[in-house]
C-alpha cells in the first residue's frame, strides 16, 4: 500500500458543504486552517501544487464526508483541520490544527512544519 499524507480539512465536501463554508468564513464563523495553507480567497495556490509535486510522496486532500470509516476515526479522535500519515493501514497524526495555525496560511510555513513532524517520525526507534 505505501506510505502517503492525508490532508483533511475541517469542512464536507460536495456542492453543499462547500458553499456553506464558503458563507461561513465570510461571515466570519468557520475557518479551517488547513484551507488557508492550500487555496487561495478563489483557487488552489500555485505555490501549493509545486510544494505537492516536490515532497517526494502523495499527499492526499479530502474533506470530513470524503473519509473512509478508519481515516474519520483518526481524525475524530483529534479534530480537523488535520495532516495524518497513512503507511500500510496505519494511519498516525502529523500535523493537528494548532499546527496548521502557526503556519497562517503559508505554504513554505507548512512545509517546514511538515518536514519537521517527518523527521521527528523517522528519528523514532
Amino acid at each position: 500500500m505505501g506510505v502517503e499524507l492525508l490532508g483533511v480539512y475541517d469542512a464536507n465536501g460536495g456542492l453543499r458543504g462547500e458553499v456553506a463554508y464558503a458563507l461561513g468564513h465570510l461571515l466570519g464563523r468557520r475557518e479551517c486552517a488547513l484551507c488557508d495553507v492550500t487555496h487561495s480567497t478563489i483557487r488552489r495556490k500555485p505555490a501549493w501544487d509545486a510544494m505537492v509535486a516536490s515532497l517526494g510522496m502523495p499527499l492526499r486532500l479530502r474533506h470530513l464526508t470524503e473519509l473512509t470509516a478508519a481515516e474519520s476515526a483518526a481524525v475524530g479522535a483529534v479534530g480537523a483541520p488535520v495532516v495524518l500519515l497513512v503507511e500500510d493501514g496505519l494511519i498516525e497524526l502529523l500535523l493537528d490544527g494548532a499546527a496548521l495555525r502557526d503556519a497562517a496560511g503559508d505554504v513554505e510555513r507548512f512545509r517546514a512544519a511538515l518536514e519537521a513532524a517527518l523527521r521527528i517520525r523517522q528519528d523514532r526507534p
